[in-house]
């Protein structure tokens, strides 16, 4: 894809004057750092830094079917948030084989009035399966290509996004961890991220984020690319679609059984009958590089219970050794060892437990 066809979002010129270094990301033109990648790491785990998130696709979906709807469409189920607005949720969306189409955090508002935040690169074809499971159903689905997103993540996000906007104080101060505040129609701020600290992703018409942005930068925060949210997101464990999981990989296969509600047996959301009768499982667990060197994706593992891929792999710049995310057989375990091929060499590790890291708080050693 040439550079003139790649999307762009609406921070596009305002990374290029804070000295970002841009590549082609799912079709956008996006931040990879702004010099150093390491040091936007340990801003979010010690202070705060800020993500431009706006090429994920937040989508609303309303009316008087919308309910019944997500109840089919996702793996989780939705009747877990209605006893709270702004109540978040993280689920896959599987096509008829289990396989993950996506997957996505959905927020409820009311019973006909829902938000679903879905990824860049999967956003046209969650688009069309979404609209083809609503037919003859009363459920608008509307991609709002009008707002932008931003992640201020740390330990001092919001108490930074509060003295640049103390207008939200009121409405965000009492939000517990995947719940969101809608400040009015277009502007919402959420307690969530995907970094392993505390934080909020905000809401924002396209309009305003340059200078929302900007008085983050005044107020300190460091502006933050693709590089340092993906050592963070996998120090904290979190699964990055495309890469540890696709329309080939079962949930039970990406240590994603926690995001599958098979409770109401008359739920028949698609895939469940795959799930029940014929599912796929994998061990999903963390991997520790005993010796110097880096784990990668698609590297092979052998251990006493077969052999395995790693599926995301780095080095920790909170940790300051190499880990990743491993699928093994059934049978493997947190304190395995096992040896992972580098460059034709394999070297000793140990499979962990996950996450790695969370609120700043090394948990493997």
């Amino acid at each position: 894809m040439t550079s003139a066809s790649l999307k762009r979002t609406a921070l596009f010129d305002t990374h290029l004057e804070f000295g970002a270094k841009v590549v082609d990301f799912g079709g956008w033109e996006m931040p990879i750092s702004y010099g150093s990648q390491i040091e936007e790491h340990h801003a979010v785990r010690n202070k705060a830094g800020m993500f431009d998130v706006s090429h994920m696709l937040n989508v609303d979906v309303v009316g008087t079917d919308a309910y019944a709807f997500l109840r089919k469409l996702v793996a989780n189920d939705v009747q877990k948030l209605i006893a709270t607005p702004g109540k978040a949720l993280y689920s896959c969306m599987l096509n008829s084989s289990a396989g993950i189409i996506d997957d996505l955090i959905i927020y409820f508002f009311a019973l006909d009035q829902w938000r679903v935040v879905v990824n860049a690169g999967t956003a046209t074809k969650d688009l069309a399966w979404m609209q083809e499971q609503a037919k003859g159903l009363d459920v608008t689905i509307t991609p709002r290509h009008d707002l932008s997103m931003v992640a201020v993540q740390g330990p001092q996000a919001r108490e930074i996004v509060w003295s640049i906007r103390p207008q939200w104080k009121a409405a965000s101060e009492s939000l517990t961890p995947f719940n969101a505040a809608r400040i009015d129609e277009n502007t919402m701020v959420a307690r969530t991220g995907y970094t392993g600290e505390d934080g909020f992703e905000i809401i924002v018409p396209s309009s305003d984020v340059v200078a929302f942005w900007k008085d983050l930068a005044a107020a300190g925060v460091q502006a933050c690319g693709l590089g340092a949210r993906d050592t963070l997101r996998l120090e904290a464990g979190m699964n990055l679609y495309g890469q540890d999981m696709d329309e080939e990989i079962q949930p039970f296969q990406a240590g994603l059984a926690w995001t599958v509600s098979l409770k109401d047996e008359s739920r028949d959301f698609v895939g469940r009958d795959v799930l029940t009768n014929n599912p796929k499982r994998n061990a999903f667990l963390g991997i520790k590089l005993l010796e110097r060197g880096v784990v990668r994706a698609h590297m092979k593992v052998r251990g006493a219970s077969g052999e395995g891929e790693i599926t995301s792999g780095t080095m920790s710049p909170t940790l300051g050794f190499s880990i990743g995310f491993v699928r093994m057989p059934e049978a493997a375990k947190a304190g395995d060892t096992v040896e992972v091929e580098i460059r034709g060499k394999w070297l000793p590790a140990v499979l962990t437990t996950l996450p790695f890291v969370r609120n700043g708080k090394a948990l493997v050693e």
